[in-house]
C-alpha cells in the first residue's frame, strides 16, 4: 500500500507540474503581456517593454517557469496584474466559497441519486421507469435556467431565500446556510440524474449476481441482501460517478457563481481570463488540478479498502 500511495503521489506532482506548464505556455501565446495589462491603452510600446524586461518575461521560458515553481514551494502565487492582490489570499478567501458549494452539491445529489437509483432497482416495473424518466429530464436541464426559476419562485414571489449574494459562515451560520441554498439545488439536482442512472444499473448488475441469489435461497431478509450486500457489492461504480461529479461542480461552478453572485474560484477565473491576468490564471490552473488530483487520488485508495481485488492485485 506505501507502494501505492507513493506511486500515486509521484504521479500526482508530475500531473501538476504538465498542467500548469500548459497553462504557462498557453499564456505567453496568448499575445498578451504583463506589461500591457498593468500599464494599459495609454502606456508606449517602449513602457511596456520595459516592464516586461523589469520581472523577466523575456527569460527563457524554462527559467520563468522554474521560478513560478520555486515561489508556489515557498508559498508565493505571486500578484495580481490588475489590482495588485496577492493571489495566495485572495485564492484562499475564494476557495470556501467554491469547496461548500462543490461539497453541498454532490452531498445532496449523492443523496438523491443514490436513494432514487437503489429504489429503481429494487422495485423495477412502473416505479423503475419513472424514475428513469425523471433522471434523464434533471440530466438534461440547463443549470443556468433552472436557477432562473428558482430564484424567481423562492427569492422574487415567496421570498424565502436570497436571490443572490454571499456570506461568510464566520460571519453568520445561519445566512451563509441561507445563501448557499438555491445554488446547491440548482446544481445538485442535474448531478442527481447522472448519479441516479449509475446507481441503478450498477445496483441491477449486482442484485444479478450469484451469491445475491443464494442469500435470497438462504433466507436473508431483504433490506440486508440490498443494502449492505448489494449495495457494497455496486459501490465502486457509484462513488466513481459521485467523483466525477464532485469534479465536474468544483471545476464548472462559473455559470452558478455568476447566476448567484458567489465570490468563488470560477468567478475569479472567468475575470481573470477575460483581463489577461496571467498570474492569477497559471495560480487558478494549479488549484483545480490539485483538486481533481486529490479527488482521484483519494477514490482510488477508498476503491482499494473496499475492493480485495484491487489491494492483492
Amino acid at each position: 500500500m506505501l507502494v501505492f500511495i507513493l506511486k500515486r503521489v509521484l504521479f500526482a506532482v508530475i500531473t501538476l507540474l504538465v498542467a500548469s506548464f500548459a497553462a504557462f505556455a498557453l499564456m505567453h501565446m496568448s499575445g498578451s503581456t504583463p506589461g500591457a495589462v498593468v500599464l494599459g491603452m495609454g502606456a508606449t510600446p517602449d513602457d511596456i517593454v520595459a516592464y516586461n524586461e523589469s520581472i523577466g518575461w523575456y527569460d527563457p521560458w524554462l527559467v520563468q517557469f522554474s521560478n513560478w515553481v520555486g515561489g508556489v514551494v515557498t508559498g508565493d502565487l505571486g500578484i495580481s496584474l490588475i489590482d495588485g492582490r496577492d493571489i495566495g489570499a485572495d485564492i484562499a478567501k475564494r476557495l470556501p466559497v467554491t469547496a461548500a458549494l462543490a461539497i453541498g452539491g454532490t452531498l445532496v445529489s449523492s443523496l438523491l441519486g443514490i436513494t432514487f437509483g437503489v429504489i429503481a432497482a429494487v422495485r423495477g416495473g412502473v416505479v423503475d421507469r419513472i424514475i428513469t424518466a425523471f433522471s434523464g429530464v434533471f440530466l438534461s436541464l440547463p443549470q443556468f435556467w433552472l436557477g432562473i426559476i428558482l430564484v424567481f419562485v423562492f427569492a422574487v414571489q415567496l421570498r424565502l431565500l436570497p436571490a443572490t449574494g454571499y456570506v461568510p459562515l464566520e460571519v453568520d451560520p445561519a445566512r451563509w446556510f441561507a445563501s448557499l441554498i438555491l445554488p446547491v439545488i440548482t446544481i445538485a439536482i442535474t448531478s442527481a440524474g447522472f448519479i441516479a442512472r449509475q446507481t441503478r444499473a450498477s445496483m441491477a448488475e449486482a442484485l444479478a449476481q450469484e451469491h445475491i441469489r443464494t442469500l435470497r435461497a438462504l433466507g436473508t431478509h431483504r433490506l440486508r441482501i440490498v443494502y449492505v450486500h448489494a449495495l457494497r457489492g455496486a459501490s465502486l461504480p457509484i462513488l466513481a460517478s459521485v467523483a466525477i461529479q464532485f469534479i465536474v461542480l468544483f471545476g464548472g461552478s462559473v455559470i452558478i457563481e455568476t447566476l448567484f453572485a458567489l465570490p468563488g474560484i470560477g468567478q475569479a477565473m472567468q475575470a481573470a481570463v477575460g483581463a489577461s491576468d496571467l498570474p492569477m490564471v497559471q495560480a487558478l490552473v494549479l488549484v483545480a488540478t490539485l483538486v481533481v488530483v486529490a479527488v482521484n487520488v483519494a477514490i482510488e485508495l477508498l476503491n482499494r479498502f473496499l475492493d480485495p481485488k484491487l489491494r492483492t492485485s
